[in-house]
C-alpha cells in the first residue's frame, strides 16, 4: 500500500529524530556482473520518541523483510519501508515508537557498480591486455546514499566498521588498516579497523589489481602510493611531496595527522582532480603519476599542489568538517590557500606564491559575473551541491583567506587557524566560528571585515587618482558587463608610491574616501611625479582602475622595470578586464602589453598569452581586417621572450622556464608564425620514427601538437592522423589529454567536427572529454551545432554533475553576439535541470559582455592606425 510520507519530502536536509554514532558495514561487490550486495547495522541515538526513521538511500533496493531495529533486547520490526527516489531517501516505519536511547538499525541492500563516477562505480584498466573492472567510492557532495543507507549530511559525524568481500587476488583499501584477513577459497574477507568519527562523505573503498611504492614519515606514519601494475615507479615524485608534507601541516595546524596510515591511488575513470577520503585519497591519474620521461614540468607542479591540497583536508575538512554545504568554501579555500604555503615550503624556487595570482584571476573572472553568488551559499537541495564547487569555493575562498592572512599577519593567523583546529577537532563549524577564532586571537574586526566578502557576491574596483596631495579612492562593484553594482565592501587598502620602501595601509569603510599621502609623495625618491601601486603585491581581492596619469607613469615603470612581478601581473590582469567591461579603451590595453616586450617572469608571460588570445579573437570578430595585424604585434611580442628561450632546454633551467617555452611557442604557433610552425613539424617528423628522441621533451610536446594541427585539413589530414595515432600508443593520461586539448586547436571546422565525435567514442574515457572542447575561433559554429544534436546523449552520459556543466561553458561562453546568447536560451528553455541552471546563466552572460565588448570596439576611434603602429613596430 502507497503511504503518505508528504511530511519528508523535499526537505534539504533529514529530520534528527535519530542520530547515528556508527556503522557496521558489509559489502560484497562483484566486479564481473558489476553488482553489490551489503548489509549496514547502524547504532542510532534515538533523541525523541518516533515511529519513522528516515535516512537517506538512492539507486539500492532494500529487502523490507530485513529492516530491523533492535533496542536494549527487543526487537522492533518494521512495518513500512519506503525508498522515495526523487528526494533520496529511505523512510522506515515501525508500528509502535521507537524508545529514547541507544538502538541498533539493520538493513540489507543491492546496489549497481554504475560507470558515473560517483556514489559505488566501476572503472576500467587493462591488465596483460585483457579489460577488467576496478570498484572504486566516490561520495563527496552527496553519493555516499547511492552505497548503502546512511545520514549522508556532512554533521552527522559516526564511526565506521567496515569489512569487505572480495576475490583474494585483489588488493582492497579502505579508510583505515586491515585488522584481520580471511581467505576461503578464492575469496577473502577483509575486517579493517574502526575509524575515528567522520562524515559519510569520506568513507572510501578502491578494490582492484595495483602496484605500490611505500615509505614513512619523520614521525613513522606509513604512506602508500597505489597506481596500475607496472606503473609504480610514478608514484614516486607524489609520495616524496606526501612524506615531506604531513609533518609540515602537523606543525602548521599543531595537531599531528589523525590516522594510522595514509594511501594515495591513482584510479583510471575519475570525474574531479582528486577526493581526501579520509586516509585513503583518489586521484585521476594526471594528478598523481609522474613519469620523469613523458611528464612536463607543469604536470609536476600539478600532483605537488593537487597532493598538498588533499592532505590540508586531512586537517581541514576531515578532522575539522563543515557544518553544512553552505560552508564548503572553508574546505575548499583554506585546502587551495594552505596547499601554495606546503609548496612554497618544498619547491621554493617554482615562485608558487606569484603562481597564485592565477587562482585570484580565476575568481576575480567568475565573481565579475553578475549570475556569480556569494561565497557563502544556501543550499537547499542536494542537486544544487555539484555547481558550487567552482572558482568562487576554491579560489575567491583561497583569495581572501590570503587577503586576510595578510591584513593579519602570517603569525597571528596561524596561532588562531591552530586554536580553531583544537577547538572544532572531530566536530563541525561554520564560517562564523573561524572568524571568531580571529577575531579572538588578532583583536581585529574580522567578522564585520570578512562578512563583506563572504556573504555578498561579486567585489569592488577602486578607482584612484590624486588631487592636491591626496589619494582619492572610489569603490564600486564590479561588473564585466560594465554595469555598475551596488555591493559596497571595507577594503584592505595598501598603497606604494614611487618605491617599496614608501608605503602605506588603510582599511576603506565609506563609498569614497580621500587618503592623505602627503608623507609619501614628500619622501618618494622619484620626486616630481612618481608611480603609486594600490593593492601591493595583489594580496586584495578587488581591482584597480587608475586614471591617465597613474596610468601613464605605472606603463613607465613597468618598462624602467622597478615594479614586482605581482604588481605587474594586476596592472595587465585588471587592465584586461577594464577593457572587457568597456571601462577602457582596447588601444591603451593594448599599449600596456607592449611594455611587457622584455618581460621574463613566467607568471606574467603566461597571462600576457592567455589574454593575447582572448584579444585576438574578440578583434576577429569586431574588426576582421585587423585580426592579421593583431596577430603580427603579438607574434612580435612575444619573439622576444621565445627567442631567448629558443627550443632546446638548457643544462640546470629552472622549471619555471621549462614552463614558460612550451607556451611560448605554443602561442606562436598559434598566431600562426612560419618558422615556428615549419621547425616544430621538423621535430614531430623525427618523433614519429623515433618515440625516445631528445628533440621532442615532454614541456614541447603540447606547442607541437598544436602547430601540426595548425597546417591540417580536409585534404591534408596526416598530422591529424599522426597524433591519433600516438594517442592510441599511450598509456599515459597525460599525454592523452595534451593530444585531445591540441586536436581542437585545427582550423578546419570539418576536421573540428571529427575531433568533436571522436570525444564521444569509447576510445576517450569520459572524465577526458573536457580537454578536447576549446575549440578554435573558427570550429565555434560547428562546435555548437554538435552540441545541439548530441545534446540528449551526453546529458544522458554524463548525467548530472560538473563534467556536464563544462560541455555547456566550453560551447557557448566563446561566443559575442546578442543573437547567438538567445539561440542558445531558446535551445536550452525546453531542456533546464536544476543542476545545469548556473552554468547555463553564466554562459550566457559571458555572450552577452563579449558582444557589449565588439560594440565598443567597433566605436573605438583610431583603434586601426594604434594596431598598425604596434604591428609595424621596430624595436
Amino acid at each position: 500500500m502507497e503511504k503518505n510520507y508528504d511530511q519528508f519530502k523535499g526537505q534539504s536536509r533529514l529530520p534528527k529524530f535519530a542520530v547515528p554514532k556508527r556503522y557496521d558495514l558489509k559489502l560484497k561487490p562483484d566486479l564481473v556482473t558489476c553488482k553489490f550486495a551489503g548489509t549496514v547495522d547502524i547504532s542510532l541515538d534515538v533523541v525523541s520518541p518516533t515511529k519513522f526513521i528516515v535516512l537517506n538511500a538512492a539507486e539500492l533496493s532494500v529487502d523490507p523483510k530485513t529492516v530491523h531495529f533492535k533496542s536494549s533486547n527487543k526487537v522492533f520490526e518494521a512495518l513500512e519501508v519506503e525508498l522515495i527516489e526523487e528526494d533520496e531517501i529511505l523512510v522506515v516505519e515501525f508500528g509502535e515508537s521507537l524508545p529514547v536511547g541507544l538502538g541498533v538499525l539493520s538493513v540489507a541492500f543491492e546496489g549497481t557498480l554504475n560507470d558515473r563516477m560517483k556514489g559505488f562505480y566501476r572503472s576500467t584498466y587493462k591488465h596483460n591486455g585483457e579489460k577488467r573492472n576496478m570498484a572504486v567510492t566516490q561520495f563527496e557532495p552527496a553519493d555516499a546514499r547511492r552505497c548503502f543507507p546512511c545520514w549522508d549530511e556532512p554533521v552527522c559525524k559516526a564511526t565506521f566498521k567496515i569489512t569487505l568481500e572480495v576475490p583474494s587476488e585483489l588488493v582492497a583499501l579502505s579508510n583505515m588498516p586491515v585488522e584481520e584477513e580471511k581467505v576461503t577459497g578464492n575469496l577473502k574477507t577483509v575486517h579493517y579497523q574502526e575509524s575515528p568519527i567522520m562524515s559519510t562523505y569520506l568513507v572510501a573503498i578502491v578494490v582492484g589489481l595495483f602496484d605500490y611504492v611505500e615509505d614513512h614519515t619523520s614521525d613513522g606514519i606509513p604512506v602508500r602510493v597505489y597506481c596500475q601494475v607496472g606503473k609504480a615507479n610514478q608514484g614516486n615524485f607524489a609520495l616524496h611531496v606526501a612524506v615531506k608534507t604531513l609533518p609540515l601541516f602537523k606543525e602548521y595546524f599543531a595537531a599531528p595527522y589523525s590516522l594510522p596510515k595514509l594511501d594515495m591511488i591513482a584510479i583510471p575513470d575519475f570525474a574531479a582532480g582528486a577526493m581526501e577520503n579520509y586516509g585513503l585519497v583518489t586521484y585521476r591519474e594526471t594528478a598523481l603519476l609522474y613519469d620523469d620521461k613523458h611528464s612536463a614540468a607543469a604536470n609536476k607542479q600539478r600532483v605537488a599542489t593537487v597532493v598538498a591540497h588533499e592532505l590540508a583536508h586531512q586537517w581541514f575538512g576531515n578532522l575539522v568538517t563543515m557544518e553544512w554545504w553552505t560552508h564548503l568554501w572553508l574546505n575548499e579555500g583554506f585546502a587551495t590557500w594552505v596547499s601554495y604555503l606546503a609548496t612554497d615550503s618544498l619547491f621554493p624556487e617554482w615562485k608558487i606564491w606569484t603562481q597564485f595570482l592565477e587562482e585570484a584571476t580565476e575568481g576575480l573572472r567568475l565573481d565579475g559575473l553578475a549570475e556569480s553568488h556569494p561565497i557563502e551559499v544556501d543550499i537547499n537541495h542536494a542537486g544544487e551541491i555539484d555547481e558550487i564547487f567552482d572558482a568562487i569555493s576554491y579560489r575567491k575562498g583561497a583569495s581572501v583567506i590570503r587577503m586576510l592572512q595578510s591584513y593579519l599577519g602570517p603569525e597571528s593567523f596561524q596561532r588562531a587557524l591552530a586554536s580553531y583546529i583544537k577547538r572544532y577537532a572531530c566536530s563541525n563549524a561554520k564560517t562564523e566560528d573561524l572568524w571568531s577564532v580571529l577575531q579572538e586571537e588578532s583583536g581585529e574586526p574580522v567578522n564585520k571585515l570578512m562578512n563583506s566578502w563572504t556573504k555578498q557576491q561579486g567585489y569592488p574596483v577602486v578607482s584612484v587618482k590624486i588631487n592636491d596631495q591626496k589619494l582619492e579612492c572610489e569603490q564600486t562593484q564590479f561588473l564585466l558587463s560594465g554595469s555598475h553594482g551596488d555591493g559596497q565592501w571595507i577594503v584592505p587598502l595598501t598603497l606604494c608610491c614611487g618605491s617599496y620602501e614608501a608605503r602605506k595601509n588603510f582599511l576603506m569603510q565609506e563609498k569614497s574616501e580621500a587618503l592623505d599621502v602627503k608623507d609619501l609623495l614628500g619622501s618618494s625618491s622619484s620626486k616630481g611625479n612618481p608611480w603609486i601601486k594600490v593593492n601591493v603585491e595583489q594580496t586584495g581581492f578587488y581591482r584597480v582602475k587608475y586614471d591617465d596619469e597613474l596610468s601613464a607613469r605605472l606603463r613607465y615603470a613597468i618598462e624602467s622595470k622597478v615594479l614586482s612581478t605581482n604588481d605587474k601581473y594586476g596592472i595587465l590582469d585588471d587592465s584586461y578586464a577594464l577593457s572587457m567591461a568597456c571601462h577602457q579603451s582596447l588601444s591603451s590595453l593594448l599599449a600596456l602589453m607592449a611594455s611587457f616586450r622584455e618581460e621574463l617572469d613566467y607568471t606574467v608571460l603566461s597571462n600576457l598569452i592567455s589574454i593575447s588570445y582572448k584579444v585576438s579573437r574578440i578583434v576577429a570578430e569586431a574588426v576582421p581586417d585587423l585580426q592579421n595585424h593583431i596577430k603580427l604585434f603579438f607574434i612580435n611580442l612575444f619573439q622576444f621572450s621565445a627567442e631567448r628561450l629558443g627550443w632546446n632546454p638548457k643544462e640546470g633551467q629552472s622549471h619555471l622556464d621549462a614552463m614558460l617555452r612550451g607556451e611560448l611557442l605554443n602561442a606562436m604557433a598559434a598566431f600562426g608564425h612560419d618558422e615556428t610552425i615549419n621547425e616544430a613539424i621538423r621535430r614531430f617528423h623525427i618523433f614519429l620514427d623515433d618515440r625516445n628522441t631528445a628533440v621532442l621533451p615532454p614541456d614541447l610536446r603540447k606547442a607541437v601538437y598544436v602547430a601540426v594541427m595548425q597546417r591540417v585539413n580536409k585534404s591534408d589530414r596526416s598530422g591529424f592522423e599522426a597524433l591519433l595515432r600516438i594517442y592510441r600508443e599511450t598509456d599515459l593520461s597525460q599525454e592523452k589529454t595534451r593530444i585531445l586539448g591540441a586536436l581542437a586547436s585545427c582550423r578546419d571546422p570539418d576536421i573540428i567536427l571529427e575531433v568533436l565525435n571522436f570525444l564521444l567514442c569509447s576510445e576517450v574515457r569520459s572524465q577526458d572529454c573536457v580537454f578536447g572542447l576549446a575549440v578554435s575561433f573558427e570550429g565555434r559554429e560547428i562546435a555548437w551545432k554538435w552540441l545541439k544534436e548530441k545534446w540528449d546523449h551526453i546529458h544522458k552520459t554524463f548525467g548530472s554533475g560538473f563534467l556536464l556543466t563544462r560541455f555547456i561553458s566550453a560551447t557557448v561562453s566563446p561566443f559575442s553576439s546578442y543573437e547567438k546568447a538567445k539561440e542558445v536560451e531558446e535551445f536550452f528553455a525546453s531542456r533546464t535541470k536544476p543542476y545545469i541552471a548556473r552554468t547555463l546563466k553564466q554562459s550566457i552572460e559571458r555572450v552577452h559582455i563579449n558582444a557589449n565588448w565588439v560594440q565598443s570596439i567597433q566605436k573605438e576611434k583610431n583603434l586601426s592606425e594604434a594596431v598598425t603602429e604596434l604591428a609595424y613596430r621596430k624595436y
